[in-house]
């Protein structure tokens, strides 16, 4: 139950690079994939509940070994928390820019498609920010994936 089958820093090193893997790949997928969340706290919530699988500890079924696994986890996602709190050109890079997808009332199909943004997401902005088509000055798609509506001036 306690004794590892494989040195400690193998736990550690597959870890991290299921991490940086599921990292780029979540954000390589696009703004709409992960929803609100930050693609930071989808992977830590996808990989603690996996920390003790054959992928990421080598078969080993040890309490440590899945402990070392989820500490690892952890402190990357402290660590790209804290560096992309200090760093506007790291937040760009892991957690991307927001989109302008809209102006005075029309939507950027092109934009649109590229980003996967459906009508019924842009209906449901408009309603949420209780703004009709005609009232908006601008739409923006943000890093979390969701889609904010500005209204026109004294609209």
């Amino acid at each position: 139950m306690f004794d590892l089958d494989l040195p400690w820093w193998e736990f550690a090193l597959r870890g991290a690079i299921t991490y940086a893997a599921l990292l780029v790949l979540v954000r390589i997928s696009g703004k709409r994939t992960v929803g609100q969340f930050t693609p930071f706290d989808l992977i830590v919530v996808l990989l603690l509940s996996e920390g003790v699988s054959a992928g990421l500890t080598g078969g080993d079924d040890s309490v440590g070994g899945g402990l070392v696994v989820v500490t690892t986890l952890i402190g990357l996602n402290l660590l790209v928390a804290f560096a992309t709190s200090r760093s506007r050109r790291l937040e760009i890079l892991f957690d991307g820019t927001p989109v302008l997808i809209g102006r005075d009332g029309a939507f950027f199909p092109a934009v649109l498609r590229t980003h996967r943004v459906g009508e019924g997401e842009i209906q449901k902005s408009l309603r949420e920010a209780d703004c009709d088509l005609h009232q908006m000055r601008y739409a923006f798609l943000e890093t979390d994936g969701t889609i904010s509506i500005q209204k026109q001036q004294g609209g």
